[in-house]
């Protein structure tokens, strides 16, 4: 991956008797902090990505707070030490891609597909939340943001921003449609989601991450780039006129 102390694999594994895959990245016993999406800000040891198959999808969306705790459990991790995100995409269809400029080192592990692609702002929502229950999702573009250098709190949701924003680019690149609205062009799944990893707490710190700082460009660079590739191996989709 090019950042020291961590490390990636793919877990093939069974969850109430359904075949898993786990894209679980370690940072080899240190505690990092995270941003993530899903479960706001936290100190952890690992964040992953979680293939839940058809079979389960219904299941975990329903009974989302249980899957949190019990996930973990499956795969012999507690629940306090990871963060994690899940998605119908396959884990096998990973992409990841590094950037570095300088000290600076940067790198993305995205996973995607768009049968739920929607324009934001304009097209209509399918679900709701009631009580922590979700009543009525395919697709899901996922992406693991993990910097080697130390990011304060504020450049972490910047970065959140950036991401989203080169998410979008690729998104554009592609001429992915809204499923909604197939005249006009997506901007995501509406069950995307971002987990931002910074660096070692010794490492230099790092507060801006927008578009024109160099942080910032690498994030974006690795997130269009991983993105792209991500849905290029999922749904064979490819830049038209490349």
């Amino acid at each position: 991956m090019g950042i020291d102390g961590v490390e990636a694999e793919i877990l093939y594994h069974q969850y109430k008797g359904c075949e898993m895959k786990t894209l679980l990245v370690s940072f080899m016993g240190e505690v990092r902090r995270v941003l993530s999406t899903m479960d706001g800000y936290r100190r952890v040891k690992f964040v992953a990505n979680v293939y839940v198959p058809a079979s389960l999808a219904e299941y975990t969306m329903r009974n989302y707070e249980e899957f949190l705790i019990e996930y973990p459990s499956s795969v012999g991790l507690n629940p306090a030490d990871i963060a994690f995100l899940s998605t119908g995409a396959d884990m096998d269809n990973v992409a990841v891609c590094t950037r570095s400029y300088g000290e600076f080192t940067v790198t993305c592990l995205a996973t995607g597909g768009t049968g739920n692609a929607l324009r934001s702002g304009v097209d209509r929502a399918e679900w709701f939340e009631r009580n922590g229950k979700f009543e009525r999702a395919l697709g899901t573009i996922n992406m693991l943001i993990i910097s080697n250098v130390a990011l304060s709190d504020g450049a972490m949701a910047r970065a959140i921003i950036t991401a989203t924003e080169a998410k979008t680019a690729a998104l554009q690149d592609l001429d992915v449609r809204s499923v909604y609205s197939p005249n006009l062009q997506a901007t995501g799944t509406g069950t995307d989601n971002i987990i931002i990893v910074s660096g070692k707490d010794s490492a230099p710190i790092v507060r801006w991450t927008g578009g024109h700082t160099k942080m910032g460009e690498l994030i974006a660079v690795a997130a269009r780039f991983a993105v792209l590739e991500a849905l290029e191996k999922q749904e064979g989709r490819k830049i038209p006129g490349r």
